[in-house]
């Protein structure tokens, strides 16, 4: 009976540590009693109650002490729900937030939130050209939109390592450009390229891709075809290139190749109606120049001759090319922010050119076969300046723009384009320029790209820009 009342005791619930010992303490039990000799009943009932009682204490103190045990470990190791942390405790919305620790990385806890994080911290524009032995999507023959002076292959370009590279952001993957997800998305809607040579150099790019899923089909083009309009009938998809290379009233005296009559008339307060009457039916637009404006220009305001760049004896103020393409970008985005036409527009900044040993017009030239690495080539001042007014202008007006629903991105192809010397037709911009005379000196294009080529990337980033995103 002893033993009995001990045992029941001795055994708390919920207490594995005791049920472990149980059968340690029986033992000892039982040896108590065989080395207690014959005594009186009531003596020896006089000893189970106090044995009993000891041990009912004793386990009492125990299994406190474990209970206490057991429901601090549970505090540690099973923290309340976020939501009801900040339902105890609030917090002003002027209070910084704080980033999130390693702990709760495995908390389960804000795991969308971290994602978030860092998918933000992705700079599309910061990275490195890697080799990629699949090549291109698309090539010289399976694409017919190619215009003559970038189809390099065709024209004889004796090497191809410089379509076996692509862009690599240091901080993210960025994927290859889906055609198919691509014009699902454009189903119904409208795109259009802005700008200079560039912009239709990018088109052909876009064309050239997408012809994998469906061909476009040309519907307009201008007189001197620089201005283009195709449709893709499966998807109901306009996509066209409005060439204009000022973005603002110009009146041009230079033909195809280059040769200029007269100097430039730049109306700087004025933007080109060819693409602003037909902004209202855009859904998206990729926009940007830059390089004429280093060309001879006579500047207008307000009706009035105001300055010029590189006019020398017309006894007019030497303004600049850098006043003149940050009076027109401000004219370029103040009209974005009012427009009561919300498009997303994309913003690419100047493309700097790889002309060595001279310019275009002095036998410059660009024959290096491999992309260089970052840091082993610096831009120029003229287009340091000019991406530095971008950048400011951009910021200004994205701050304005997004305050009124208007969706402004940078499409920051300058330091990526920097570094491809390897990408350009060169003396390859004619049909086998060297067929005749191996040594004879033809016109160099170091400026724009050859198709397919390096611009093809350009559009793995418009992809993740306004599709992925």
């Amino acid at each position: 009976m002893c033993y009995t009342v001990a045992s029941l005791f001795l055994i708390p619930p919920l207490s594995p540590f005791i049920l472990r010992d149980s059968a340690s303490e029986t033992e000892m039990v039982k040896r108590i009693r065989s080395d207690s000799g014959p005594i009186s009943l009531q003596k020896h009932n006089h000893v189970c109650v106090k044995f009993a009682a000891s041990f009912f204490l004793v386990g009492l103190a125990v299994r406190l002490l474990l209970w206490d045990s057991f429901s601090l470990t549970s505090v540690v190791e099973t923290p309340p729900p976020l939501a009801e942390e900040k339902a105890q405790s609030p917090v002003s919305s002027s209070t910084p937030e704080v980033e999130p620790s390693h702990s709760d990385e495995f908390s389960g806890i804000n795991q969308t939130h971290i994602s978030e994080n860092v998918a933000e911290k992705c700079d599309l524009f910061v990275g490195e050209w890697i080799p990629d032995q699949s090549g291109p999507v698309y090539t010289n023959e399976s694409c017919p939109v190619i215009e003559p002076h970038q189809n390099c292959m065709k024209n004889g370009r004796p090497d191809s390592g410089y379509l076996y590279w692509r862009w690599s952001p240091r901080d993210c993957e960025l994927p290859r450009f889906n055609p198919n997800k691509f014009l699902k998305l454009m189903r119904n809607k409208s795109m259009s390229f802005i700008g200079d040579s560039i912009s239709r150099n990018h088109v052909q790019s876009l064309l050239c891709i997408l012809s994998k899923v469906e061909p476009a089909i040309e519907v307009y083009h201008d007189k001197e075809y620089r201005s283009k309009i195709w449709k893709f009938p499966s998807h109901n998809f306009t996509l066209s290139v409005i060439w204009t290379p000022f973005l603002v009233k110009a009146a041009i005296f230079e033909d195809m190749n280059g040769v200029t009559s007269s100097e430039t008339q730049l109306y700087l307060d004025t933007l080109d109606k060819q693409w602003t009457n037909q902004y209202k039916n855009f859904d998206y637009v990729i926009i940007g120049g830059g390089k004429w404006f280093l060309k001879t220009a006579i500047y207008h305001e307000n009706s009035t001759v105001t300055g010029c760049h590189y006019c020398h004896g017309n006894n007019i103020t030497e303004l600049g090319f850098d006043y003149a393409y940050r009076k027109v970008l401000h004219e370029v985005f103040n009209f974005f922010t009012n427009s009561n036409h919300k498009a997303t527009v994309l913003f690419r900044t100047t493309t700097p050119d790889h002309f060595e040993n001279g310019e275009w017009f002095s036998g410059g030239y660009c024959n290096r076969t491999v992309p260089f690495k970052e840091g082993q080539i610096q831009m120029v001042d003229v287009d340091s300046i000019m991406r530095g007014i971008e950048l400011e202008e951009f910021e200004k007006a994205a701050s304005l723009g997004s305050d009124k629903g208007v969706s402004l991105k940078l499409l920051d192809t300058t330091l990526l384009s920097l570094l491809r010397p390897d990408g350009h037709p060169g003396p390859y911009r004619k049909y086998h320029p060297f067929a005749k005379d191996k040594n004879d000196k033809v016109q160099n294009d170091c400026l724009h790209w050859c198709l397919p080529g390096p611009i093809d990337s350009w559009n793995d980033i418009i992809m993740e820009m306004i599709v992925n995103a």
